[in-house]
C-alpha cells in the first residue's frame, strides 16, 4: 500500500478550506452519518451526504429530515441535492440555508440510474442547457454565502456529451467548484474512466476548482489523476467501500502534515475487523436501533473482507448479524493475525454494471430546448425519490 509522492495542497471551496483535496462522493444507502463519521476519523476532506431529493426536503419528509441531520462532530456539513425544477431546488436550498443545516451544498447532475434519467433527471438533465442554467443560477442565488457546487458526468453517451458546456454554464453562474465523473450515463460504472475529459474540463474552466472522479481505488490513483489531469482535487466513491481508512491514505499522500488522523495503516485482519465493528457501532447510533444498524452493516461484509482469509460460512454468518454482541463473537473466530493480503484486497469495489442505452424521456434527445412534453415528464421526476 505504498503511495506516490505528491505535493501537499489544500482545497478551497468558497470559504471552506480543506486540509486535503479530497471529497467523499454521495452514495445512496452508504454515505449516511455513520459512514461519514467513520471516514472522518481516518483523514481529512469533505464528506457529502446521501443524495437528498429537493421536493422531499421542501415537503419536510420525515426520512429526509433525518438524513440531513448531521452529528455534532461533522464540520463542515455537506449535503447533496437532486432536483429538476428550478423553483423547488431553490426552495430546498433556502430551507438548508435559513435553518443553518449545511455549510456546503452540491447539486447532482451525474446520477445514471434509470429511474432518475427516465424522467430527465441526473445525468440526463444537462442536455437541456437552459433548464440546467436556470437551476444552477437560481440555486447559487438561494445559497447566498453557502458555497454551492455541481457534480456531473461527461454526458448521456459518446454522441451526446454535455460536460464542457455545462461546466462553463456552472462557472458563469458562480458555483464554487465543478466535479466530473469521467464516464457517460451510458457507461454507468463500467470500463475505465476517461481521465482525459477531466483534463479538458480543467483547461476550460479557469475561475473555479475542478474535481476528478472515477477509478480512484488507492492514494496512488488519486495522486496520478491529479498529476495527469491537473485537477484541483479528487472525489472518491466506490474505492472507499469497506475501506474508510482510504481517507487517511489520501490525506497522507495529498494533504498537509496534519491532514491524516494517524500513522500509515497496516491493514491486518485485526485492523479491518476493528473498523467493521466501529462502523456497526456508528450505524446503531445513527438509526438509534441496534437491529436496524446491524442489518445495515450486513451489506458491507464483502467489501471489508475482500481478499482476506474469511471463509464463506463465516462471511454468511456476518451477513446475518442482528446484534453487536454477535459481531463481537464472530470477530473472535477470525484469524486476527492474518496480514494484509496485498493485491487480493485492492482494485475495484462495488458493482460496475455494463454499458447500456440510457433510459430517457420520449424525444429527449431531439432538441436541447425544453419542450412542453418534456416539461410534463419532469413534473413527475421527483415522485419516486421522495424521502431522499
Amino acid at each position: 500500500m505504498t503511495t506516490l509522492a505528491a505535493p501537499a495542497r489544500s482545497l478551497r471551496i468558497g470559504p471552506i478550506v480543506l486540509d486535503a483535496p479530497v471529497v467523499l462522493a454521495p452514495m445512496a444507502g452508504i454515505t449516511n452519518t455513520a459512514f461519514r463519521r467513520l471516514c472522518r476519523e481516518y483523514g481529512a476532506g469533505l464528506y457529502v451526504s446521501e443524495m437528498i431529493t429537493s421536493r422531499a426536503l421542501v415537503e419536510r419528509n420525515d426520512t429526509t429530515m433525518r438524513l440531513i441531520t448531521h452529528h455534532e462532530s461533522e464540520t463542515p456539513r455537506s449535503i447533496q441535492l437532486y432536483g429538476v425544477d428550478p423553483t423547488t431546488v431553490a426552495a430546498a436550498i433556502r430551507v438548508l440555508v435559513e435553518e443553518d443545516r449545511a455549510d456546503h451544498i452540491d447539486l447532482n447532475f451525474g446520477c445514471p440510474v434509470p429511474k432518475v434519467t427516465r424522467k430527465g433527471g441526473g445525468a440526463a438533465l444537462p442536455w437541456k442547457l437552459e433548464l440546467f442554467r436556470e437551476i444552477v443560477t437560481r440555486a447559487v442565488s438561494a445559497a447566498g454565502d453557502v458555497p454551492l457546487t455541481v457534480k456531473m458526468r461527461k454526458g448521456i453517451d459518446s454522441d451526446h456529451l454535455t460536460y464542457l458546456e455545462a461546466g462553463r454554464i456552472a462557472e458563469g453562474a458562480g458555483v464554487a467548484a465543478v466535479a466530473l465523473h469521467a464516464r457517460t450515463a451510458a457507461e454507468f460504472y463500467s470500463g475505465s474512466a476517461d481521465w482525459s475529459a477531466i483534463a479538458k474540463l480543467k483547461e476550460a474552466l479557469t475561475d473555479v476548482p475542478v474535481l476528478g472522479n472515477g477509478d480512484i481505488w488507492s492514494a496512488d490513483d488519486a495522486a496520478r489523476m491529479m498529476a495527469e489531469t491537473g485537477c484541483d482535487g479528487v472525489v472518491v466513491g466506490r474505492g472507499c467501500l469497506g475501506r474508510p481508512w482510504l481517507f487517511g491514505d489520501l490525506a497522507r499522500a495529498l494533504g498537509g502534515p496534519d491532514a491524516a488522523a494517524g500513522p500509515p495503516v497496516d491493514a491486518t485482519l485485526k485492523f479491518v475487523a476493528q473498523a467493521f465493528r466501529r462502523h456497526a457501532e456508528l450505524l446503531v447510533d445513527f438509526f438509534d436501533d441496534e437491529g436496524r444498524g446491524c442489518r445495515d452493516i450486513r451489506k458491507h461484509v464483502a467489501w471489508y473482507f475482500k481478499g482476506y482469509p474469511v471463509g464463506g460460512e463465516l462471511r454468511a454468518r456476518f451477513a446475518t448479524v442482528s446484534t453487536l454482541a454477535e459481531v463481537d463473537e464472530l470477530i473472535e473466530e477470525l484469524d486476527l493475525d492474518a496480514p494484509y493480503p496485498g493485491a487480493a484486497a485492492e482494485g475495484q469495489r462495488g458493482r460496475a454494471g455494463t454499458p447500456k442505452r440510457p433510459a430517457l424521456p420520449e424525444g429527449w434527445l431531439d432538441s436541447r430546448a425544453l419542450g412542453a412534453e418534456a416539461t410534463s415528464t419532469l413534473a413527475e421526476a421527483e415522485l419516486d425519490n421522495s424521502g431522499g
